[in-house]
């Protein structure tokens, strides 16, 4: 560029790089001023008095004033945990219409500067209502006053209008969308592994299985219920027939019949060899899952084998991680353990990252440095949130994170935590007995970050015995190259591991599972043809929102759980 086209040093300093404030822009495709956008201002929106704006939202709460000549309005649309003061004539509207906890209002008004002693900067002055989604409140489920987390549970479809639902509900997308950003960032390619899948990752055989089956059974069922299959008798009856049709035929022949007459016989026992069939074919339909040799019969399946829910992506993202160096998958899982902890659903999302060339070290990296972002992120971007969780629920969630996202994690081998661990029994009782060996119950992980290091802990080098069959052998054939990221409040967060890229040796660590080898063929392929060392994780991300917040139960992590006997919407 020439000096003539570039505007001079005083012209570039007197450029306003900051955006107009005393002005508000309406979102591009809702005709509304996102309420995050008012108050969540410096001034706390005073800027912006005199401004004529259309704000949507529920109210959360509402009362009549004046003798009910105008009603105050608490008004919420779920971008951020504040609400809005709304004012209202009776001019304008209706107020009993108006003021019930969950109406909808899609409102026209004016910014103005409340009275000094007011606790908001600003409020709304209505001049019109654009949109009323009324409410009546002795049906409306969610009173005003304070719900439990295990009530609202009851009501998945409205729980998210509650200040903490919604709450999590923007922790949980900031979360994802850091997820994203850090990958992004460091050249991972985001790959979608399938939901159905023919492997068990774990090996804990604890999966949902997918089958048409039973649909095929019921919908046979009530075919027959229509049209009842023949009985014995039928069948006996139709198989006389085609004897005496055969015989008749036999004779004519014999008797050397004139040909049309021999073949109208003939044609007569054709007919009755074919009803026989169809009989003995509808005889054989029983209601039931179609079987052969009193065995499930998978070849009459959709995908004519058994297939399950995926309890994890990682098998099927190391494909990429082979192909295409550092990749991540982020989706939904599922595990069919019947359990009814606060720390187990049936369905949960992890985010499992693969890298190509990279050892158990690398593993380690990349995960301390993602739980730090994570953590950094939600401070930079979720602070408001975070203050409501740590004025309702935690009051040492916000500083748990910034201890996390500034502290060098302690690294420590699974036998030097066992060894710690049984020292601290002598002076504490642990409900779980520790011994070199054991899978360490979240009491001990909570311990060590808790109590002896107060800071996130990565334990590494872990029993073979208790590890998946994926995971590198070490040269002392007694552990694996495995590692668990722990932290305060929640204990593990993230498991994960070198994987064994040695083909005979993870062809016999299969077996030792007791798994077939004919669903895992694709994956030993991957050892025969360019086998590479490769590293990587899993998070499990309603457990990130739980160290996050501090909430105590996982079933609220995530928008619509399912545990036991719960599937709803």
């Amino acid at each position: 560029m020439s000096s003539a086209s570039a505007p001079p040093v005083d012209e570039i300093s007197s450029l306003s790089l900051t955006p107009d404030t005393t002005t508000v822009e309406e979102s591009e495709f809702s005709q509304r001023v996102l309420i995050r956008s008012i108050i969540s201002r410096p001034d706390g929106g005073a800027g912006l008095a005199g401004q004529t704006v259309r704000v949507g939202g529920w109210v959360k709460t509402g009362r009549k004033q004046g003798n009910g000549t105008f009603a105050f309005l608490e008004l919420n649309d779920g971008s951020c945990p504040a609400n809005l003061q709304v004012i209202v004539d009776e001019a304008v509207g209706q107020l009993s219409q108006l003021v019930a906890t969950g109406t909808c209002v899609h409102l026209e008004g004016e910014l103005k500067v409340p009275p000094v002693e007011a606790k908001q900067r600003v409020e709304l002055r209505v001049q019109k209502i654009l949109d009323l989604g009324t409410v009546d409140p002795a049906k409306y489920p969610l009173p005003k006053t304070k719900l439990t987390l295990e009530l609202l549970r009851d009501y998945v479809h409205l729980r998210p209008r509650t200040n903490t639902i919604s709450a999590i509900a923007r922790i949980r997308n900031a979360l994802a969308y850091a997820t994203h950003t850090f990958f992004q960032k460091h050249g991972f390619l985001y790959v979608h592994t399938p939901i159905i899948t023919t492997s068990d990752c774990e090996g804990a055989g604890e999966m949902f299985q997918v089958t048409t089956l039973i649909s095929d059974a019921e919908k046979l069922e009530k075919e027959l219920i229509k049209n009842p299959p023949p009985s014995e008798a039928d069948v006996e009856a139709a198989k006389l027939l085609v004897t005496e049709k055969g015989e008749a035929v036999s004779q004519l022949k014999s008797a050397k019949a004139n040909k049309e007459t021999i073949t109208a016989a003939i044609a007569e026992l054709t007919k009755a060899k074919e009803s026989l069939s169809k009989l003995e074919e509808r005889f054989k339909l029983k209601p039931g899952i179609p079987n052969k040799d009193g065995k499930i019969d998978y070849s009459q399946d959709f995908f004519a084998r058994q297939a399950f829910l995926t309890v994890s992506g990682q098998l099927q993202v190391e494909t990429f991680a082979c192909a295409l160096s550092s990749v991540y998958t982020f989706g939904p899982t599922f595990r069919a353990e019947h359990s009814h902890t606060s720390r187990h659903l049936a369905e949960f999302w992890m985010v499992e990252p693969e890298i190509a060339f990279a050892d158990i070290q690398d593993d380690m990296n990349c995960a301390e440095a993602y739980v730090r972002f994570l953590c950094q992120w939600l401070l930079d971007n979720c602070l408001d949130d975070m203050e409501f969780m740590v004025k309702n629920y935690d009051k040492s969630a916000i500083d748990r994170l910034r201890m996390v996202s500034s502290t060098k994690f302690v690294r420590i081998s699974y036998t030097e935590a066992v060894a710690i661990l049984e020292e601290a029994s002598k002076e504490r009782q642990f409900e779980n007995k520790v011994e070199w060996g054991i899978d360490l119950a979240s009491e001990h992980e909570r311990y060590l970050t808790e109590v002896k290091f107060k800071s996130p802990v990565i334990l590494y080098n872990y029993p073979k015995g208790i590890k998946a069959f994926y995971m590198k052998v070490n040269p002392d054939n007694k552990t694996v190259a495995a590692m668990d990221v722990l932290v305060p409040k929640v204990g593990e967060l993230i498991g994960g591991s070198q994987r064994e890229e040695r083909y005979e040796v993870i062809k016999e660590r299969i077996l030792e599972m007791g798994l077939p080898l004919e669903p895992y063929e694709w994956y030993l392929d991957l050892r025969r043809f360019g086998t590479v060392k490769h590293s990587g994780f899993g998070l499990g991300f309603e457990r990130m929102i739980l160290f996050a917040t501090g909430l105590e139960n996982i079933r609220d992590a995530i928008p619509f759980p399912r545990y036991p006997g719960r599937a709803d919407l």
